[in-house]
């Protein structure tokens, strides 16, 4: 009896992973949900905006109730500095004014539900030796 309770068992953790794997294949294929993403002015290129709106999307998701707005603009600021060079800013609030020079293509200002994100990038020039020692 036990060679027949061996395969019993067997065939069962085989069928049980047959299982598992079906829902993972379903997951994947169900359409993600919406970002609630509203863009309010942008000169970014789609590829870089998209990348804003899931890490900015995904951030709000992984905070608790409460929004920390410092949080979300270091995280995003960091996320682009290292992925696309310094130098980016990010304003991340409920309400707040702004005007902003910034460099071609380093612009975007969206919401996500009720949160709005201004995040773009400025030209970074290095110091040399020569122009800090005329000061």
């Amino acid at each position: 009896m036990e060679g027949v309770e061996m395969e019993l068992e067997r065939r069962t953790k085989f069928l049980n992973g047959l299982i598992l794997k079906k829902k993972a294949v379903e997951q994947q294929d169900q359409p993600h949900p919406p970002l609630n993403v509203r863009v309010r002015a942008s000169d970014m290129s789609f590829p870089l905006q998209n990348r804003a709106f899931t890490s900015a999307r995904q951030l709000l998701d992984s905070m608790p109730a409460k929004l920390d707005t410092k949080r979300l603009a270091l995280a995003l600021k960091k996320e682009f500095d290292s992925s696309y060079g310094p130098a980016w800013h990010c304003i991340v609030g409920t309400c707040f004014g702004s005007y902003v020079t910034h460099s071609l293509g380093g612009f975007l200002y969206f919401s996500i539900d009720k949160v709005y994100i201004l995040l773009f990038k400025t030209s970074v020039e290095p110091l040399t030796r020569a122009t800090s020692l005329k000061d």
